[in-house]
Formats: structure tokens, C-alpha cells, sequence
């Protein structure tokens, strides 16, 4: 069916068959090979917000080179969950595929969510306190944990209306994004499927429940070397305020907008 397409990559239809039998896969796998993925895919996000911190503790860059160079790097994050092997919540919304299918069922899908959405948590966090007690919030002359002390506090800040749609809008991209790299046949056509749209939510300020898992950990406690730090408190209980919107909009755009929608196109009436 690719050569309908005139691509050397997997034709829609095929990536919806894919995505449904993977789906399978992780919605049946051992509790604790589930569980140790989960704390890579964490980890491996955190490491695509370390990259854009980076970029973005760097005054010199304008708004549009910082946000556009923040986003490319970060891609670094679902480039390591999907060629390295990882189980990340955001992508996995796309169980919805063959939860639609009646292939797994709704106790499977939500074992699955909410064992690596946990399991996320712990390494985005962990690897938040290996970053900070490296000292690598010091480099730039500090700039680095200024800068990750600020953006936590905006993301505390926000109305939970917009934190929600914001979180609907990245993970369309963030699924799109895995739906693509599904298509490719080498780690090339996988790095280029991903880079785009996850570059695009990042520059667009979109909200990404597991990099703010490493951001705020990493936020509180860098202000516990300096409270006066950012002119405001990252707490707990900012972050709950948070991820709570975050995550019911990441479920929306992941499972229901792309999941559900291409399920409809491709999958509730296939060709027999």
C-alpha cells in the first residue's frame, strides 16, 4: 500500500494498524518492565528540557530564535522514547486505537496510563535532582536555574482554561508526532517525523504534563539554595494545579483528537 503513496515509509492505514497492535503490546506488558520504561521515558523528557533550558537561559538569542532553537532541541526527549524504548503517557494515549477496536479494555487502558503516567513522574523527577546536584543549574552564571525557576512559576501561574487547551494542542502534536515516526522505516525517518511537531509545540508555549514533572522538582530545588529566587514560591502544590489540567488536556488532544479521530477514518470500517 506505500507504493499508492509513492513513499518508502508505512502508508497511513498501515501506521493505524501499527498503532493499534503496539498499543496491544503495552497495554498487556508486565508490571515491571512497564513500570522501568516508564522511569526512562520520564528521564529521557527531562533530558529534552535540559537541552531547552539551555537554549533559553541564553539572553542573547531573540524570542523567535530562543523559541524556535528551544523546541529543536528538546525534540531530543521523544527521539530517545521512541528509537531507544521507552513508555511515555502522553504517547500512550493512543491506546484509545485499540481500546476503539475492542482489541484491550478500558481496565487495560487505565492500568497502563495511570502505571506510566506514575512511573514518568518518578523519573522526570529523580533525574531533576541528579541535574541539580550536578551543579549544571549553576552554569551561565546561574542563569540556567533562574531561568527554569521562572518558567516554573509562569506555569503555576496559569488560568487552569488555559493550561487545559494548551495541554489539548500539545499532545495533538506529540501524537501526530509518534503516529509519523511510526511510518518511518530507519531512525532517520523517525528523527524527521518528530522534530517538526514537537519543535512547533514547544516554540507555540504548549503544556507538556512530563517535562513539567522534571521542571517544577527541579525549580523547588534550586529556590532552596536561594528562596528569594524568581520573587515567588514553586511549590507541590503548584504543580498539582498544574498537571491536573495539563494532563486532562494532554488525555483530549492525544486520545480523543488523534486517537479516536483517525480510528474513525481508518480503523472502524477497514477494507475487507
Amino acid at each position: 500500500m506505500s507504493e499508492i503513496f509513492g513513499l518508502d515509509a508505512y502508508a497511513p492505514r498501515e501506521v493505524a494498524q501499527r498503532i493499534e497492535t503496539v498499543g496491544v503490546a503495552k497495554a498487556r506488558m508486565a508490571t515491571l518492565p512497564l513500570l522501568m520504561l516508564g522511569v526512562l521515558a520520564g528521564a529521557f523528557i527531562g533530558l529534552g528540557s535540559l537541552f531547552f533550558l539551555i537554549v533559553k537561559a541564553d539572553a542573547t538569542l531573540g524570542f523567535a530564535a530562543s523559541q524556535l532553537l528551544g523546541g529543536l532541541v528538546f525534540s531530543l526527549g521523544l527521539l530517545l522514547v521512541v528509537v531507544a524504548g521507552a513508555e511515555l503517557f502522553t504517547g500512550n494515549n493512543l491506546l484509545a486505537m485499540a481500546w476503539a477496536d475492542r482489541q484491550i479494555t478500558s481496565a487495560e487502558v487505565l492500568r497502563n496510563w495511570l502505571l506510566v503516567c506514575g512511573a514518568n513522574f518518578v523519573g522526570a523527577a529523580g533525574l531533576a535532582a541528579l541535574v541539580y546536584f550536578s551543579g549544571h543549574t549553576t552554569m551561565n552564571g546561574g542563569a540556567i536555574g533562574q531561568q527554569v525557576v521562572k518558567i516554573a512559576l509562569a506555569k503555576q501561574a496559569l488560568p487552569w482554561p488555559e493550561a487545559f487547551f494548551r495541554g489539548v494542542l500539545c499532545n495533538v502534536l506529540v501524537c501526530m508526532a509518534v503516529w509519523m515516526a511510526m511510518a518511518g522505516r530507519s531512525v532517520v525517518d523517525k528523527a524527521v517525523a518528530i522534530v517538526f511537531p514537537i519543535s512547533a509545540f514547544v516554540a507555540a508555549g504548549f503544556e507538556h504534563s512530563i517535562a513539567n514533572m522534571y521542571l517544577f522538582p527541579l525549580a523547588m530545588l534550586v529556590q532552596q539554595g536561594d528562596p528569594a529566587l524568581g520573587g515567588g514560591a514553586v511549590t507541590w502544590a503548584g504543580l498539582g494545579g498544574n498537571l491536573l489540567p495539563v494532563i486532562a488536556g494532554n488525555l483530549l488532544g492525544g486520545s480523543v483528537l488523534v486517537g479516536l479521530a483517525y480510528h474513525v477514518i481508518y480503523r472502524r470500517n477497514p477494507p475487507t
